[in-house]
């Protein structure tokens, strides 16, 4: 970008940069590697990764803004290449990971090996092999005369609620001229996702009355009475499956909404009547209408457990928070990046995810968006987690051609 950028908040550091030279190319594999061996797992911070790209930025001559999180402890990163015009690509990734503990890998997941016409790593597919296929193209965009501009968007906690997303849309809408379409590079075998579900991130939270276990009549179990509570989402979720023949023809796999609990915490001892227990659930829906009717109909479940409990302890309860609420991806206005990615991979077909994506975020702040990426997602969050080298070559000659289609 040409000209200057805001300040936004809550934390922004701009850096003016020097000159470029080719002496700082790299591959898609070679940035890759480099990469995988930063260990940017969510619950620690990516500022390493972070910094390296911005140094490597530094050298080429390239502006970028960090856009950092309210504890400084993670960022954003923007940057564009070519003239400070409408009508760009914005490139979208996030640099986050999850967690190997108590996986099995049989290599280093933090160093990039290859085996069998594969390469091994944490985010080999999920998805540092988009942002490692951008990068490497950067020498050659500004070496050549784009009539449009290429924006990276690099976030941060996506795999956590996409949590940095927001602030880089933010970001983005405040300082790029306003660009045509966006290009989520979530792992799809660089085929073309434009719809994906939305997703409700809850914890349920109950408090019981406690007593001695044998004194049951004295207490109020938070465990039973969330067991109870579970039972009846269990339900929901087995009424939304039963529903499949008239949700058949989405395109989702599954093709109705899910309902699932992921954690469940409670108790302090075999022999107390537990105070406290919690849980968190989520509902995955390609309608926020039908998530929210999934929200109100457990919360008047817990109405109904609650009240008679109440009137001999006033301190029990149950209360939701909504952890996320993420929208979904729904194609409407999707037509430019359709046509665009279409004409860069050769390939027209368009696809439906059950997973949740950055790209709803994306469509909801009015830009055309879709997601087209290396890799496939059935790697992704699994113990040596990889990336077929065909597919990584795919991303470099999708990038090459996004250049060719950016000097048009």
């Amino acid at each position: 970008m040409s000209r200057g950028y805001a300040r936004v908040t809550p934390s922004l550091v701009v850096h003016t940069l020097s000159s470029y030279s080719s002496a700082h190319s790299a591959s898609a594999r070679e940035w890759l590697t480099r990469l995988v061996a930063f260990d940017t797992t969510s619950h620690k911070s990516n500022l390493a990764l972070v910094e390296a790209v911005e140094a490597w930025l530094d050298a080429l001559g390239v502006r970028s803004m960090r856009v950092t999180d309210a504890a400084g402890k993670k960022a954003n990163l923007l940057f564009s290449i070519g003239p400070a015009v409408a009508g760009g690509v914005v490139l979208s990734g996030h640099t986050d990971v999850v967690p190997v503990d108590g996986q099995d890998w049989s290599s280093d997941p933090w160093t990039l090996t290859e085996r069998d016409g594969r390469l091994y790593g944490r985010g080999a597919a999920d998805m540092k092999s988009f942002l490692a296929a951008g990068l490497s193209r950067v020498p050659a965009m500004l070496a050549a005369k784009l009539e449009r501009p290429v924006h990276f968007a690099l976030s941060y906690d996506e795999e956590v609620g996409l949590l940095g997303a927001p602030s880089l849309i933010a970001a983005i809408s405040a300082n790029v001229p306003e660009p045509g379409l966006v290009i989520v590079g979530e792992p799809t075998g660089m085929r073309i996702v434009d719809r994906h579900k939305g997703i409700m991130g809850l914890r349920t939270t109950v408090l019981g009355h406690e007593a001695h276990s044998s004194q049951t009549h004295l207490g109020v179990s938070a465990n039973m009475l969330a067991a109870r509570l579970m039972s009846q989402i269990a339900e929901i979720a087995d009424r939304l499956a039963g529903a499949a023949p008239e949700a058949a023809g989405t395109g989702f796999e599954p093709p109705y909404a899910t309902v699932t609990i992921g954690l469940i915490n409670g108790g302090t001892a075999p022999n107390i009547l537990a105070r406290k227990c919690d849980f968190v659930w989520d509902i995955r829906s390609p309608s926020p209408t039908e998530a929210r009717a999934v929200y109100d109909e457990v919360q008047a479940h817990a109405r109904q457990l609650e009240l008679p409990l109440q009137a001999r302890f006033p301190a029990c309860g149950i209360r939701t928070e909504i952890l996320s609420d993420v929208p979904a991806l729904t194609g409407a206005a999707s037509t430019p990046a359709r046509e665009l990615v279409s004409r860069l991979t050769g390939n027209p077909a368009c696809e439906a995810a059950s997973y949740v994506a950055e790209a709803g975020l994306f469509e909801r702040a009015g830009l055309p968006t879709v997601i087209c990426g290396p890799g496939w997602i059935a790697q992704a969050h699994q113990p040596d987690e990889y990336i077929e080298i065909s597919q990584l070559d795919a991303c470099e000659l999708f990038m090459d051609r996004l250049i060719e289609a950016s000097c048009e």
